[in-house]
């Protein structure tokens, strides 16, 4: 005769069958949340809001003057917000580089965060396409953009006010898509 088999206690399907349930639950909504535009997921309260103030020195070591948004009153343009440790930073940096060539549109870097050697080290090997970069070292500059990684791109309208900000690199199907789009509608106000 064999051994009476233990049966499941309550306590014991719940010991193991709750943390088990949470952690599906957890990886189910974490697989979602990727699949999901990435542009969408981080609204910015500075959407149809004036660019924060700042005044920030520009990356390159020859270079002393300061730059500040006011500068670019007028014009439409992007203020690209990078790091040289950021890993989808090199994934959009092709990207930007065509955007460069086409000058379609004036490209303003953000340096965040970052050594300004790593930095201009980082452009020297994989190209500036750039108008400017300005560098945020303590990332004070970026905490009042609303930063919260990077890359993050804002499109910026001729009166000076965010009028989209995409979280993550820019690729060729949301240039395309969405950035393109509103920046000729900008430019054409």
């Amino acid at each position: 005769m064999s051994a009476p088999r233990p049966r499941l206690s309550l306590g014991r399907l719940l010991g193991f069958g709750l943390p088990l349930a949470l952690f599906a639950a957890l990886a189910f909504m974490l697989a979602r949340g990727l699949q999901h535009g990435h542009s969408e997921a981080l609204p910015s309260p500075l959407i149809g809001r004036a660019l924060p103030t700042f005044v920030l020195p520009q990356l390159a070591a020859d270079v002393t003057p300061r730059f500040a948004p006011a500068q670019m009153k007028g014009q439409v343009w992007l203020l690209n917000v990078w790091a040289s440790w950021c890993t989808s930073c090199k994934e959009e940096h092709p990207v930007l580089m065509g955007l460069s060539r086409e000058a379609q549109v004036p490209l303003i870097g953000f340096n965040y965060q970052d050594q300004a050697e790593a930095g201009r080290a980082w452009l020297a090997q994989q190209g500036d396409p750039y108008r400017l970069t300005v560098t945020d070292p303590d990332g004070r500059a970026g905490l009042d953009l609303g930063v919260v990684g990077v890359p993050e791109t804002f499109v910026i309208d001729k009166q000076g006010r965010v009028r989209h900000k995409l979280s993550g690199p820019i690729t060729p199907e949301v240039w395309r898509n969405t950035l393109q789009p509103l920046i000729q509608e900008l430019q054409g106000a």
